[in-house]
């Protein structure tokens, strides 16, 4: 397995700084560079870089409103920030260090230095990643935890409010469990969740997209940046896959292992009147719908448009 090289991102006006930077660290690191806020932000989005080296004074937007947005944004806000600036007054420091940047260091600078700094904030966020990924995944399945899913459910609401954007909440249960589990045995039926979890992870794999595993034989996915349509599609997807995997279940339907699926959506509009608790409830009771009529199918909180159906 190759090892992936960490990547740093440089946001700075000035031409000369960025070619310093990536003088000295190009042969350890892969450097990424931006000439303004605006695409500073924009890469950062696009490529979730490691590290960003920030300069204060950009020719559009401040380093500090950059900060400020990094880390209000549901992908970047975890991205160490290092304010590398020209302004070197204690009060400077102070604010930049309260707006979330882990260092700051000004111009000009020790090379040395400033590569050792710069390898302990990297060293520093892989163990910090590590950590969390293993605080936040299934042992089972490999995907996300319920832990981890009420806190990206609460980073979600959080984002298309700022954001207005929509989110889609599907909750899957796999039908007839309980039965597989008497009749296969446990370690049949934990195998049976593995490949679901599988089926689901391909079906919902969008850069925002998030899948976790809610409980026993129920699974979770949020869907950010999503229509009402999209929602129910990707729900529909992932139960024809699963439907389709043949994973035999004697005496279910067709004979075959199968999922139902409440689907609930929320947009920016409407969230003040609900909550993370309602917003799952809503899903929770269209797949109980699901499942009183007949299982093996997807019912929706809400109505679809007739060209969708």
């Amino acid at each position: 397995m190759v090892e992936q090289v960490s990547k740093i991102l440089v946001i700075d006006d000035e031409r000369l700084n960025v070619q310093l930077l990536f003088q000295a660290l190009s042969d350890t690191y892969s450097i990424l560079a931006a000439s303004n806020g605006v695409d500073g932000l924009k890469i950062a989005r696009e490529q979730q870089p490691d590290l960003i080296l920030l300069d204060i004074n950009l020719g559009d937007v401040s380093g500090h409103e950059v900060c400020v947005a990094l880390k209000d944004d549901i992908i970047t806000k975890d991205i160490p920030v290092i304010f590398v600036t020209a302004q070197d007054a204690l009060e400077d420091e102070l604010v930049g260090l309260e707006l979330g940047a882990v260092d700051y260091f000004t111009k000009p600078f020790s090379i040395p230095l400033m590569r050792l700094r710069v390898r302990k904030q990297i060293e520093l966020k892989q163990k910090t990643d590590m950590l969390e990924h293993l605080s936040s995944i299934d042992g089972l399945t490999g995907i996300a935890n319920r832990r981890q899913f009420d806190i990206k459910l609460e980073e979600s609401l959080r984002y298309i409010d700022r954001n207005h954007r929509g989110l889609s909440i599907l909750i899957i249960d796999i039908d007839f469990f309980k039965q597989y589990n008497d009749k296969y045995g446990h370690v049949q039926g934990d195998s049976a969740l593995k490949a679901v979890a599988k089926i689901l992870r391909k079906g919902a794999s969008r850069p925002l997209d998030f899948v976790a595993r809610y409980g026993g034989e129920e699974f979770a996915i949020l869907l950010l940046d999503a229509t009402p349509e999209e929602g129910y599609w990707v729900a529909e997807k992932v139960r024809k896959s699963v439907e389709k995997a043949n994973i035999k279940n004697e005496g279910a339907i067709d004979d075959k292992l199968t999922v139902s699926i409440g689907v609930s959506h929320i947009t920016a509009d409407h969230k003040e009147n609900i909550d993370a608790k309602v917003f799952i409830e809503r899903a929770d009771t269209s797949l109980y719908k699901a499942k009183e009529a007949g299982r093996n199918q997807v019912l929706a909180s809400y109505e679809l448009s007739d060209t969708f159906e």
